[in-house]
């Protein structure tokens, strides 16, 4: 188990987040040595030295499923426009809007899911809870563990990536930021899609979108 005070020191020894920080301890069975090697090996504490610095270039970028079913907007920032302009920053640009297409996230990151949002999801899973019969006890320990799962599903850094579910898109961005030598940061998105909230028969394009990834990615 991992302590409130060994997170802050691994986070002071590599300047990686909170949450990075935990799951690495978590990783390692609470040791910093082997904690400190897990987020070097995932590229995070490097890319964490990179985090204060201004990422102001970057692209705008599009993705539309095959049909026109299903479109995507995006902007990701770089430092330079070199940067921008290579070849590595337009593929994480066209990997993350074809994921955006398929897993249909809600926000960018949890922080920026509205106080308001993540209050109604606690009542919702403490009910959930309740009537599944669990002590109140341990009610407050199975909400944090369902909204770990509930960040996952909605937070698009959260994410699985689709081509690899074995990295989140955190993972992806900081392995780009490894080769590019530059922050990369994703600001916003906007996804449609065709016939979003009329009335109209089921299709699942999100899950067409999903299948043609994973096929890429084989």
């Amino acid at each position: 188990m991992s302590t409130t005070e060994d997170i802050v020191k691994l986070r002071k020894r590599t300047n990686c987040g909170m949450m990075d920080c935990k799951n690495a301890l978590e990783a390692c069975n609470g040791d910093l040595d082997k904690a400190t090697e897990w987020l070097r090996e995932k590229g995070m504490a490097k890319a964490a030295k990179k985090a204060d610095r201004i990422a102001a270039e970057g692209l705008v970028t599009s993705y539309i499923h095959m049909g026109g079913k299903i479109g995507v907007l995006l902007e990701v920032n770089c430092e330079t426009d070199f940067a921008s302009k290579s070849d590595r920053f337009s593929q994480l640009c066209k990997d993350i809007s074809m994921h955006i297409a398929a897993a249909n996230p809600t926000y960018v990151r949890r922080e920026e899911v509205p106080a308001a949002d993540l209050e109604h999801e606690k009542e919702v899973l403490k009910a959930q809870a309740l009537n599944e019969g669990k002590p109140a006890a341990i009610v407050e320990k199975m909400i944090d563990g369902r909204l770990k799962k509930f960040y996952e599903e909605s937070c698009l850094m959260e994410q699985p990536f689709v081509k690899n579910p074995d990295q989140t898109i955190t993972d992806l961005i900081n392995e780009a930021v490894l080769t590019i030598g530059e922050k990369i940061t994703v600001r916003r998105f906007v996804r449609y899609e065709m016939g979003e909230g009329l009335e109209k028969r089921v299709d699942n394009f999100a899950e067409e979108v999903m299948n043609q990834a994973k096929g890429i990615a084989k």
